[in-house]
């Protein structure tokens, strides 16, 4: 099974996403966000950005 993206609410009714890898371990934790779809959006701003980023030490 590939990595997978969870949405969920917090304790404090923010809607948040977690990426987990084939394995479960939690991998990348997003913000906080007001509403459901905007956390989708966050989710799919991560695949479109995301898939070649370099890493870069600051």
């Amino acid at each position: 099974m590939a990595g997978k993206f969870e949405l969920y609410t917090d304790a404090s009714g923010k809607w948040r996403f977690r990426l987990k890898a084939s394995n479960g371990q939690v991998i990348a934790v997003g913000e906080a966000y007001e509403s459901k779809a905007a956390a989708q959006n966050g989710i799919e701003s991560v695949k479109k950005n995301a898939p070649d980023a370099p890493v870069v030490e600051v």
